[in-house]
């Protein structure tokens, strides 16, 4: 029993570290994301170029989203510049979820909806909240946990 209370314990006082492995998690996953859209980008493309639009726009979409989810997945997982890796990947995750996945709906077996969504919400999350104490942005910082659950200016 006693165990179980120290376990308890030690989960209170580490808290944050939920928060930050949720960032590593979707960092690693949008990373992942990335690699197979680089080695298969036609999906993207044959949907960019439908819209009749020119040669330049696909193209600049395809880097962008390739670059956003390597290098912003990246630096989701060690947090570091973390507002702006999150925020460099919501117009992405935007499109995905309202242009490509809405008309599947809810529930569909695909689930895409609710992933795309999922993934959108917690992007605007860490845009806004930025990354916890285990990352390298607090560290940078040289921000300890205890600090950084202290209001600014205290």
């Amino acid at each position: 029993m006693r165990s179980l209370d120290d376990l308890r314990g030690w989960l209170d006082a580490h808290r944050l570290l939920g928060y930050d492995l949720i960032r590593m998690y979707l960092g690693v996953a949008l990373f992942v994301r990335g690699w197979l859209f680089v080695a298969d980008s036609s999906r993207i493309m044959a949907f960019v170029e439908g819209q009749n639009l020119d040669w330049f726009l696909p193209m600049a979409a395809v880097h962008y989203v390739a670059l956003a989810h390597l290098a912003g997945g990246l630096m989701l997982a060690v947090g570091l510049l973390t507002r702006l890796a999150a925020l460099a990947q919501v117009p992405i995750l935007f499109v995905a979820t309202f242009f490509l996945h809405l008309q599947e709906g809810l529930l569909s077996t695909s689930q895409s909806l609710e992933l795309s969504a999922l993934v959108l919400f917690l992007l605007v999350v860490y845009s806004v909240f930025g990354a916890g104490p285990y990352s390298l942005d607090a560290r940078m910082l040289a921000r300890t946990p205890a600090q950084l659950l202290e209001p600014q200016g205290a």
